[in-house]
């Protein structure tokens, strides 16, 4: 954003339930990588992270944006402004516009199809310039794969497989641990094929199923 700040975005698709440790794991790695080789914790930024999120996170407020410092727990008194963490959640968006531009820029992240790209692109300057973007990065195939953090998403896939570890004992707990953690990952597996995160081959791979029989055990139609 400027020279006294540093900015992390990230947008997730998929429910993730750590995903507030996650993202306060790599906000803090931004702070450590500033020390440098000079040691100084003056060398230091303040960290900003945006989370942008396709599913309800935060259940205990309807508001689609919230923001979060560390603080003391009682009179809230502000320890440091060196993190800031941001989540957006997106399904939790009001109908009604409330006139800021996080509103428009949320509303744009939102659309699904081109025609509404193109609309809202012509509502703001900056929103035309971030659609040429997005039409420049989704020609090029290239540039689509330069911008998978692929640590980021092995983080990611090995966290869904812990959880779904989990969800598998709860719903299968009176069939045996074993039984319970493989269904629990078929149910993962087939979650994020839903969520257009990995494909039907490679979800049937990973259960050491054929397709037709991944298919036929999770009801798929894709």
């Amino acid at each position: 954003m400027n020279n006294n700040t540093e900015i992390d975005i990230e947008i997730n698709l998929a429910y993730l339930r750590a995903w507030a440790d996650r993202s306060t794991f790599y906000l803090s790695k931004m702070l450590v990588e500033q020390v440098g080789i000079n040691k100084k914790y003056s060398n230091i930024k303040k960290c900003i992270g945006i989370n942008i999120l396709d599913f309800d996170y935060i259940k205990a407020t309807k508001r689609f944006h919230t923001v979060y410092h560390i603080s003391e727990d009682t009179e809230h008194i502000k320890y440091t402004d060196i993190m800031e963490i941001h989540i957006v959640e997106l399904p939790k968006l009001p109908q009604t516009d409330d006139g800021t531009d996080l509103y428009d820029w949320i509303r744009f992240i939102k659309a699904d199809s081109k025609g509404e790209f193109e609309m809202l692109a012509q509502e703001s300057n900056y929103l035309k310039t971030a659609y040429e973007k997005l039409e420049e990065i989704s020609a090029d195939q290239e540039k689509r794969l330069e911008y998978t953090a692929r640590q980021k998403a092995l983080y990611d896939y090995n966290t869904y497989m812990e959880e779904s570890y989990e969800r598998g004992v709860g719903a299968g707990f009176v069939k045996g641990r074993a039984e319970g953690r493989a269904e629990g990952i078929i149910l993962t597996l087939a979650d994020l094929v839903k969520k257009g995160i990995i494909t039907l081959v490679q979800a049937a791979s990973q259960a050491d199923m054929t397709v037709d029989e991944f298919r036929d055990k999770t009801g798929l139609t894709v």
